[in-house]
């Protein structure tokens, strides 16, 4: 498994990491820690997850859960030094503590409640899951504006907020910080501001990212190579469309289409199109399409370590039989012209 340098914090992490969203929910424990297990053999090292997981839905009473199914695998197995865990504060949900989000007053209790339910007295990476000004995000972007904030009171917020990261990186308690569903801009607001006042550096920005969705190709991606900001991708399968198993309108039992029906405004006419030709793709040079949706990610010309979720260990034993393909120039070349020929699906 390749391993690259998570930003410029000499942290170094596979470039595909386990996503952990369902874990306690759609994925038992016992199934959770087996699937820690099988990504570590594999070279996996590297594990996400959030104070707002495990999804599909949402609850109040769950929040929190898969960081406690990650805690519980750490003191089963005693490999907490053998992982790199990133998790998340989220921000304004009605589930997660009253909706109130995150800002320099409470920054660090948030932070505190994610150590104690992972049962660890450091995370390698701290991330913000939206920005609290708002994000084009999660099918936002066609009708995003951002004419109602207030450049000032931004800057202030992201200020603050480092400030108390600075003192939570001195007092160990988190090793590294990244963004979540961030902007070109706002990665670089965050990075100028770290640097002026000797805070955490912008390590990594997780937005969504896969052959369906590329809105990072362009300015972040430029934002990626020029400040060492590694691409860490979520839903590189779509929710599960670029695995094929949604093909010719299936919804298999216990997927996610059969608990959210949208797939998170995915599941659209024109998915399904562009599905089928990636589908094409990859019959035509004899691959799986799943593997060459994650292989996609490593041929990318800015770091990349890409979130895969499995909600069991059987889907996870198939995603690792790719762990290792590295896609051909035709391959790349026929990938481009479909992306050309369908692009934004959703």
């Amino acid at each position: 498994m390749k391993q690259i340098e998570l930003g410029r914090t000499g942290i170094m992490v596979s470039d595909w990491c386990l996503g952990t969203m369902t874990y306690s929910r759609q994925t038992p424990q016992e199934d959770a820690h087996r699937q820690i297990d099988m990504s570590l053999d594999a070279g996996i090292n590297f594990l996400d997850t959030a104070e707002m997981y495990p999804v599909n839905p949402i609850l109040k009473e769950t929040v929190g859960d898969s960081e406690r199914c990650i805690a519980a695998w750490i003191k089963a197995s005693g490999r907490r030094d053998d992982v790199v865990i990133a998790t998340k504060a989220a921000g304004d949900m009605a589930m997660a503590r009253g909706g109130e989000g995150y800002g320099p007053d409470n920054i660090l209790d948030i932070l505190d409640g994610n150590l104690d339910r992972l049962g660890t007295d450091y995370i390698d990476l701290y991330q913000l899951h939206w920005p609290m000004r708002g994000s084009y995000m999660f099918r936002q972007n066609w009708t995003f504006d951002p004419s109602g904030q207030d450049r000032a009171q931004v800057m202030d917020h992201m200020a603050g907020v480092l400030e108390k990261l600075k003192e939570a990186q001195a007092a160990g308690k988190i090793r590294a910080f990244g963004l979540s569903n961030e902007s070109a801009w706002g990665t670089t607001k965050w990075i100028d501001i770290a640097e002026q006042i000797g805070a955490p550096r912008v390590a990594s920005v997780q937005n969504e990212y896969s052959l369906l969705c590329r809105l990072y190709d362009t300015d972040m991606a430029e934002v990626s190579h020029n400040e060492d900001v590694v691409c860490f991708s979520f839903s590189p399968l779509a929710a599960g469309l670029l695995t094929g198993k949604y093909a010719n309108g299936a919804v298999p039992e216990g997927s996610r289409m059969s608990i959210g029906a949208t797939l998170g405004g995915r599941n659209q006419p024109r998915a399904h199109e562009a599905v089928a030709a990636y589908q094409a793709v990859a019959d035509k040079h004899g691959l799986d399409l799943a593997h060459m949706a994650m292989a996609f990610q490593r041929a990318r010309p800015f770091k990349v370590s890409a979130i895969f979720g499995a909600t069991t260990s059987g889907q996870l034993e198939h995603l690792l039989r790719g762990k290792d393909l590295e896609l051909s120039a035709a391959v790349l070349e026929d990938i481009d012209q479909t992306h050309r020929a369908h692009p934004m699906p959703y």
